[in-house]
């Protein structure tokens, strides 16, 4: 097929019609990508090298399309977990500030986080006190701060001190429980 011969506008006609037909189609300019990934954003897997702007319209129309993307930009991360913030599960060692903004729209989503800074942690636990659970190694810190906000997360902690223990003793009488 001699797809490779039409005009640009052809292209994406073509695209819009059949969205496997970008495949077949040897260097597709930026504008056939984007329609491609309008169509079906899963057929970013097979878009050499995208730019940014094909892999931003891949993510806004589906947060895990950011599985198929190598070295995403931090940009095309946070465009991914604003769709998704589950999406997060598929950056590898998302920044701060990404793993921030995953946060602040799902606290829950810090179970995706490998290694989530404290100011993270604060974060994610400042929402709900429970996603304790979901941090490994915790600092005392952040133990404490959790229980001081609800003392029934005292169960989510693992072999807590003594004055885990206590501290979460004094927050169940002070808040009723």
């Amino acid at each position: 097929m001699g797809y490779n011969s039409l005009s640009e506008k052809e292209q994406i006609e073509l695209v819009k019609q059949d969205n496997y037909a970008y495949r077949f189609i040897e260097n597709p300019s930026e504008n056939v990508q984007i329609e491609a990934v309008k169509q079906n954003e899963y057929s970013i897997q097979h878009i050499k090298k995208p730019t940014e702007k094909v892999q931003l319209e891949a993510v806004k129309q589906n947060g895990y399309s950011i599985y198929y993307i190598n070295e995403p930009t931090e940009k095309v991360q946070i465009e991914a977990i604003k769709q998704n913030t589950y999406a997060l599960e598929y950056i590898h060692n998302p920044s701060e500030k990404v793993q921030m903004e995953a946060i602040k729209l799902d606290c829950y989503s810090i179970r995706f986080i490998k290694d989530p800074s404290e100011k993270v942690q604060f974060e994610a636990i400042k929402k709900n006190s429970e996603v304790i659970k979901y941090i490994k190694n915790p600092s005392e810190k952040i133990m404490k701060f959790a229980i001081r906000k609800d003392w029934r997360v005292i169960n989510y902690i693992e072999n807590p001190s003594e004055e885990m223990k206590e501290l979460a003793e004094i927050h169940k009488n002070l808040q009723g429980g």
